[in-house]
């Protein structure tokens, strides 16, 4: 990866050296700029040409291989088989709603101010020259950076494009930077009601796989009043109270933000991270109908069960992805019980047919170690992980033992019909049981002679 890195790299320095002697100048611009500032690592290399004619430029990258055009209008060109965008100063322009149309104007002759003035915030606005390394800074991005702080360029602008308040919330998320108040008030007048789902998905899943504290994203909507339109029912746990006794940590909504956080520390290891870092999101949505208080006792009985429905609701307004909606429903209505069986010692048995109703058995582990959040559960986590995944090495070697199957029942003069399923069913307990396929297999033959 870093010899490709690499080679992109000397690739562009002698791209930058033929722009410059055509009196040109070759920029790195947006997030590699800020990032290498950082000293964050960032393999997506863009750059911007200033000074040169776009009929000049195209034939002059036409001597480094294959140019590529990206998008119509754009400006915006690659060379086959080098991951670099170079593109040439462009001014946009809303014409419609949300974040689906704008005219674009390129112009090669704008100005390094003028061309940076239409990127969203100051540490986003920086460029690096490519031969010199000298950064041209028009809005006092290394300030914002040093200080930690997004401030946005231009509010006509910035207005124009509602992604910037989801933008200003992941980078806040992904960074632990502060959001400028003069930025927050101008994002709490941005209607974000035509913003196409799968952007809302784009900056959700920065904030949610990248994000140092992920709860930022959320906490700086809140601030910013733009929770309601995406994610009403996380607005909904703000103030929704919980048993003291087993929350210490406040409210609903401070509950989640905090499981929010602690996720993120296991999201690299677990089948797929951006599923499983929208768990803590959705695992107490139930809450929002089952609170009440009983005999002096805040309780949120069966929450688990009935926050299935409202989970798929807040999942659905995001992505349509089928496995994400299924995995996200499935860990919702199971999280409560890792810890339950932890808890008793619960029999090999019962630990088998929970994870044989997991989509996956080993997130629900992390998950159910993340979910006790709290510090009047400091150490159990710890306890409970160890007996967990003690029974989940039981259950992967039981699923890899020889067991009855279809072709078996077949085999044995058995036809399929109506009753073939629930035979199989019968079968499947047989096998969570441990029962050897031999003697599984007799009984099955039993039960279906039972059922004629």
């Amino acid at each position: 990866m870093a010899d490709t890195f690499d080679r992109d790299i000397d690739k562009l320095i002698e791209i930058a050296k033929a722009i410059d002697a055509c009196g040109g100048k070759t920029y790195y611009i947006g997030g590699f700029v800020r990032d290498r500032l950082m000293g964050l690592p960032n393999k997506d290399v863009d750059v911007e040409v200033h000074g040169v004619p776009v009929d000049v430029l195209r034939n002059l990258l036409e001597q480094f291989g294959e140019v590529i055009t990206i998008g119509k209008s754009f400006g915006v060109y690659s060379i086959r088989g080098y991951d670099i965008d170079i593109a040439v100063p462009r001014k946009e322009k809303n014409t419609g709603r949300g974040h689906r149309d704008f005219e674009i104007y390129t112009d090669p002759f704008l100005g390094v101010e003028t061309a940076a003035r239409r990127r969203d915030f100051t540490i986003n606005a920086m460029m690096q020259d490519v031969l010199t390394g000298e950064i041209v800074d028009c809005f006092s991005g290394q300030e914002d950076l040093k200080e930690g702080i997004l401030r946005h360029i231009d509010a006509d602008s910035f207005v124009e494009d509602p992604l910037r308040v989801l933008r200003a919330a992941q980078f806040a998320a992904r960074f632990e930077f502060e959001i400028a108040e003069e930025t927050v008030d101008l994002c709490r007048t941005i209607d974000l009601s035509a913003l196409p789902s799968e952007r809302i998905e784009g900056e959700l899943r920065k904030a949610l796989c990248k994000g140092r504290k992920p709860s930022l994203f959320f906490e700086m909507l809140r601030k910013m009043n733009q929770l309601d339109c995406w994610f009403p029912e996380l607005a909904s746990l703000i103030g929704l109270q919980q048993d003291p006794v087993f929350h210490p940590e406040g409210d609903v909504w401070t509950h989640v933000m905090t499981v929010l956080d602690k996720a993120a520390a296991y999201r690299d290891q677990t089948s797929e991270p951006f599923r499983f870092m929208l768990v803590p999101l959705a695992h107490d949505l139930g809450k929002i109908e089952t609170t009440e208080v009983v005999n002096g006792r805040i309780h949120s009985y069966q929450h688990e069960k009935v926050g299935v429905p409202i989970a798929e609701c807040f999942v659905r307004r995001i992505t349509n992805d089928t496995s994400i909606i299924r995995y996200v429903k499935n860990m919702t209505e199971l999280h409560m019980r890792p810890n339950m069986v932890a808890y008793s010692k619960s029999s090999v048995k019962a630990t088998n047919r929970l994870f044989d109703e997991a989509v996956s058995p080993y997130d629900l582990i992390l998950f159910s170690v993340v979910d006790m959040s709290s510090e009047r559960y400091e150490g159990e986590g710890e306890d409970n992980l160890q007996f967990l995944l003690e029974r989940l090495e039981i259950f992967k070697e039981l699923m890899e033992r020889p067991h009855v199957t279809g072709q078996d029942l077949i085999d044995a003069g058995l036809e399929p019909g109506t009753d073939f399923k629930e035979i199989l069913s019968y079968a499947h307990k047989l096998r969570l049981a441990g029962i050897p396929k031999e003697l599984a297999l007799k009984q099955v033959l039993s039960y279906a002679r039972k059922m004629d």
